[in-house]
């Protein structure tokens, strides 16, 4: 059984294999960022810190965008599904950033617990065929594919870069700090 800290997050094995340290990790992660948004009000999703346009609200629907792009889009080959197949990105590359400003926070937040839940259920399903090694169905242009084992490297760096912005940001709005 994992063991969770004072703030829901679980321990990464110490002594783990790859793919219970790298499932665990993102986890750690997840739950980091949701601590940092936990509680907060419209206000406190818009807050933001110094020159940065860069808010709480706005990064829990740049994660959620993020989870099903990547376990979604990505690796598994689906299409964009709403909201995210409306949005005109070429026209507006930060739809997903600051369009949050306009959405209350409970929907903020069930947004990006859907897009979790979607990518766990993602995850397992690569894991049963292929497990890291299994190559997105998407590529790049040169037709190399990223594994599994990128993706959730990737996303591991994706939270845990915004949990440092969110650190800021919280601490702004009431003093909240921690890790």
């Amino acid at each position: 059984m994992t063991e969770v800290d004072e703030h829901g997050r679980p321990e990464p094995p110490l002594a783990g294999d790859e793919v219970g340290t790298l499932l665990t990790f993102l986890d750690y992660q997840r739950a980091t960022f949701a601590w940092k948004c936990e509680g907060l009000d419209a206000e406190g999703l818009r807050a933001t810190v110094g020159a940065s346009s860069m808010t709480l609200g706005g990064m829990l629907k740049h994660l959620a965008y993020v989870e099903d792009d990547w376990f979604g889009h990505w690796l598994h080959g689906l299409e964009l599904q709403p909201p995210w197949d409306e949005v005109d990105w070429d026209a507006d590359p930060d739809w997903d950033w600051h369009s949050a400003a306009e959405d209350p926070p409970q929907e903020l937040r069930e947004l990006w617990q859907a897009a979790v839940a979607r990518s766990r259920v993602r995850i397992q399903q690569a894991m049963a065929a292929g497990g890291l090694e299994y190559l997105s169905l998407r590529g790049w242009p040169d037709g190399r594919a990223p594994s599994l084992r990128w993706m959730l490297v990737h996303m591991i760096e994706e939270y845990a870069r915004h949990n440092g912005h969110a650190d800021l940001i919280r601490e702004s709005v009431d003093g909240t700090t921690g890790e």
